[in-house]
């Protein structure tokens, strides 16, 4: 529980205190525009995904190097999320977000005219910055800036745009990457910034920033987070390749916990600390992180799974798989008016177990694809995805956020959104090592394929008429293509284990379910 320090220190600032909550079409006004603003910056984490080979032949990008356009802007973005509740109370919710997205739109048009690798890096990490403080900022304004009668409505429409933005990234991309060149990957994000801060800044009425505020900057926890947060990003990116147990791993893994306990322990030791951890004693608010945790492992790793194995067994275009993977992201449009409609009427606990229950069938449903599985196979299993969603966020949110305000609220946001992209990043890093053990799975079917088992030979795609239990070496048509497809089946064989072992995550989560409070939209 936080410590009675009022004698020791200023009441809190309420970020709605000369600006009471309203309905008005200016503040929906200015809320969109911050929507815009999440919306640009959840969508460039993917957008350069289906690029990267282009951005690599124009600036002469190392090979090793290349993953680095998509892990600076991460880093950049999940160190910045924690700043976001300090930032707010230093300058207020409305000329932080102006700074940010123009921060991003500038940053993007400099990474549109980058001459080398190293401007491009340097671009994409003042990108991240900015878009790690956007993402927060616009779950903060549902709860500031609206009534409680339209908190539903306002996170219904926030959460739909960040959960739809990783799913369209590869369709844009891949669009942008045959239509047009690598650069109008960033420029395509200049006018939608102009309109978003045009918009937020005539429209959004916030309080005054307090420079009060600056009195409590902790640099020593700054750098302790960062550290601690970049270590850890960048040792998820490493581990897959190198091995958990590696030299190099370990040491970030190492530095990530001496540094986040280091910054963990000063936070705990101020009475208005630079990331109030204490918020995590409550235990309906750590539910409603570990439970945005799973649905950042859920979402990100889902959309990364499906767009590898689309790339690399199907062989799809970036294009063909951004139009195959929008199933979930209309499976979420057809959703979102029921789970906006129940969140008020049902206890939050009920909706957010039907919520991972579903996304987890969703999951498990892929666990048994064959090489051949495409667009029908993928169909049903991303409409529970897409359908589960909606009441996976809306009602953890309604817990996390709904009874805060002031600086409780902007802290309470920026943790809640932290633990959304850790949930990401660590499930993709270990969703990576189940893949790269693709070559062991095609070596156990080249095995059984030379003991003559048709089974086999059937999910490989090989005839299982010319078996008959003999061994594939004295088959020498088949042989000479066995090769080629029993790579491809282990392949498949990786993916159907990653995808039951990320099911099986998201069904096991369900036992904290008990831990989460029924939030007060569900108990009118």
């Amino acid at each position: 529980m936080r410590p009675r320090a009022s004698e020791l220190t200023p009441p809190l600032t309420v970020l709605n205190a000369d600006a009471p909550a309203s309905d008005s079409l200016g503040t929906w006004c200015g809320y969109l525009a911050m929507c815009l603003g999440m919306f640009m910056a959840i969508l460039d984490i993917q957008i350069v995904a289906s690029s990267l080979p282009e951005i690599q032949a124009g600036l002469h990008i190392p090979l090793d190097s290349l993953s680095w356009v998509q892990t600076a802007y991460l880093i950049a973005e999940i160190v910045a999320i924690p700043m976001t509740g300090w930032l707010t109370s230093l300058l207020s919710l409305r000329l932080l977000f102006l700074i940010a997205v123009a921060l991003f739109t500038v940053a993007s048009a400099g990474c549109a005219g980058s001459g080398s690798f190293a401007v491009l890096l340097g671009f994409r990490i003042v990108q991240g910055c900015a878009g790690g403080i956007m993402i927060p900022a616009a779950f903060t304004a549902i709860f500031s800036l609206f009534p409680e009668r339209r908190h539903i409505l306002a996170t219904a429409i926030g959460g739909l745009l960040a959960m739809v933005a990783p799913m369209l990234g590869p369709v844009i991309g891949g669009y942008i990457t045959d239509t047009y060149s690598w650069p109008w990957l960033f420029l395509i994000n200049i006018g939608p910034g102009l309109v978003s801060a045009l918009v937020a800044g005539i429209s959004l009425r916030t309080p005054k920033p307090d420079p009060a505020a600056l009195e409590r900057f902790d640099l020593a926890s700054l750098l302790l987070f960062a550290v601690a947060l970049s270590a850890l990003e960048i040792g998820l990116k490493d581990a897959p390749d190198q091995g958990w147990a590696g030299a190099w791993p370990l040491s970030l893994f190492a530095m990530s916990l001496a540094s986040g306990a280091a910054a963990i322990r000063r936070c705990l030791g101020h009475a208005r600390p630079l990331l109030d951890i204490r918020l995590l004693a409550s235990r309906d608010f750590a539910a409603a992180c570990y439970f945005s945790f799973t649905l950042g492992a859920m979402l990100y790793g889902s959309v990364y799974l499906t767009a590898v194995y689309l790339g690399l067994v199907r062989a799809h275009t970036a294009f063909e798989t951004g139009m195959i993977m929008i199933v979930a992201g209309a499976a979420q449009f057809v959703a979102l008016p029921f789970a906006a409609l129940l969140v008020r009427q049902v206890d939050a606990r009920i909706l957010t177990g039907i919520g991972f229950g579903v996304f987890a069938a969703g999951l498990l449903a892929n666990g048994f694809m064959t090489p051949e599985s495409d667009y029908d196979a993928l169909f049903w299993p991303q409409v529970l995805r897409g359908a589960g969603v909606v009441f996976c966020l809306l009602p953890t949110t309604a817990v996390a956020l709904e009874p805060r305000s002031g600086e409780d609220l902007a802290n309470a946001s920026a943790l809640f959104n932290l633990m959304r992209n850790l949930g990401g990043a660590v499930w993709i890093a270990l969703l990576d090592t189940l893949l790269e053990r693709r070559s062991g799975h095609a070596e156990a079917l080249l095995g059984r394929l030379h003991d003559g088992d048709p089974a086999a030979a059937v999910f490989v795609g090989l005839p299982v008429e010319a078996f008959h239990h003999q061994r594939i070496e004295d088959l020498a048509d088949i042989s000479q293509v066995a090769d080629i497809l029993v790579q491809r089946a282990g392949a498949v064989e990786a993916f159907n284990e990653a995808w039951l072992v990320l099911g099986a995550f998201c069904a096991i989560s369900l036992l904290a379910l008990p831990l989460l409070k029924q939030s007060s939209a569900s108990r009118r």
